[in-house]
């Protein structure tokens, strides 16, 4: 029987990787987006350049933070014995997170996600 400890440590942490995750239809647009966002932009500051590499970098953090949460949390209620997180598991949270990494990039080449001064009247 799993002890409570063990239970709510799984589950508290499959929570936060579920919100993190690309795996929710919202989440994208209410948590992973803004969060990659507000580093792209705080790193704009020092350079416009930099605004899209780190908000690249941001978004894939967040997703990938969030589907290895979600799996060691599932992983730690499921199993009697606790497995290691596999380069295999690694791999696959990495590629469906570029998936979701190029739909984020199209949005901000098609202007749809763009710096908060650019979204101000009589700006291009």
């Amino acid at each position: 029987m799993l002890s409570r400890k063990r239970w709510a440590k799984g589950g508290i942490l499959a929570i936060i990787g579920w919100i993190l995750s690309p795996l929710t239809w919202w989440n994208d647009l209410v948590v992973n987006i803004p969060i990659a966002y507000g580093l792209g932009y705080l790193f704009s500051l020092i350079s416009e350049s930099l605004f899209l590499p780190f908000m690249v970098i941001g978004y894939w953090i967040t997703n990938i933070a969030g589907l290895v949460l979600l799996h060691k949390g599932v992983v730690t209620v499921v199993r009697k014995e606790e497995r290691k997180y596999g380069r295999k598991d690694l791999m696959q949270d990495i590629a469906i997170s570029l998936g979701y990494t190029a739909l984020m990039v199209i949005l901000v080449q098609l202007n749809v996600l763009r710096l908060p001064s650019e979204y101000l009247p009589g700006q291009p």
